[in-house]
């Protein structure tokens, strides 16, 4: 089950094995050029390929060291000249973690399970950097307040682990979510000097144990969410979407996989 970006991307999601992968702006990514050797997959359908393939993240790490390909980016859709840079975040359900980017044009692969919180920037090797600093901070004294990408990592990294440690389904999920809203931009809210850094437009939740993926839109004043266990995933299941609307304005509640209707896959935008 997948959340699409403009209709022609995966951004997020998670599979049946509960394999969780979500993608965010970098703006440093630089992706190699083709060398007419290696094979190479359009940006738009790399985090699908994870959710497609692999059950764990550590499959997904063996298997990309093993059988490497480039990836090759393309304008975001509406907008001539820019071209998407993103990297990514694969968690499981065993907890481990892993974060890939393209830097310089070649592949980072970070993979700890003690890894818990990627922003849009700077590259990872320079967010735990951040992280160490801030560890000698008091968090409940001190946290850095900005909308800045290295700001709500601070904070989200220090509140991760100071909210409750439980396995009450209801309770986790809520808790995660006071932390991703405690790293959000507000709504409206840009900045001039980092144009990629913008309003939060959403935020999910991912329960990889019960398998419960839970949706926030931005201009929404319900939580929704997607119970995994009730949906079929057999092939001629066929293709379902549930449609949020321009700026997931549409308002939903509750559990909601009777609400998916069958439709066309998207097509995925193709690299330039």
């Amino acid at each position: 089950m997948v959340v699409s970006g403009y209709n022609v991307s995966t951004v997020d999601g998670m599979n049946e094995p509960g394999l969780v992968v979500n993608a965010q702006w970098l703006v440093n990514s630089k992706y190699p050029k083709d060398d007419g050797k290696t094979p190479r997959m359009s940006l738009s359908i790399w985090p699908q390929y994870f959710l497609d393939n692999f059950a764990t993240v550590a499959e997904a790490v063996a298997h990309i060291r093993a059988n490497p390909f480039h990836v090759a980016t393309g304008e975001v859709p509406g907008q001539t000249g820019r071209l998407a840079t993103i990297h990514l975040s694969l968690s499981d359900a065993t907890g481990d973690s892993a974060i890939m980017e393209w830097v310089d044009g070649k592949l980072r692969i970070h993979h700890d399970r003690r890894y818990q919180v990627m922003t849009n920037e700077p590259v990872f090797e320079d967010q735990l950097a951040i992280a160490q600093y801030w560890q000698q901070v008091d968090g409940l004294t001190f946290l850095p307040g900005t909308s800045r990408a290295t700001d709500r990592f601070a904070r989200a990294s220090f509140y991760i682990n100071a909210i409750p440690q439980t396995d009450n389904p209801r309770i986790a999920a809520a808790s995660v979510f006071s932390v991703i809203r405690n790293a959000s931009v507000p709504y409206g809210v840009s900045l001039s000097d980092q144009p990629n850094l913008s309003t939060t437009r959403w935020r999910v939740v991912a329960d990889q144990k019960d398998k419960l993926y839970y949706f926030e839109s931005a201009i929404s004043p319900n939580v929704f969410w997607v119970d995994l266990k009730k949906v079929d995933f057999s092939a001629k299941s066929g293709v379902r979407t549930l449609d949020l609307g321009n700026n997931q304005q549409i308002v939903f509640s509750g559990e909601v996989s009777s609400r998916f209707v069958a439709a066309k896959p998207f097509v995925f935008e193709p690299a330039q």
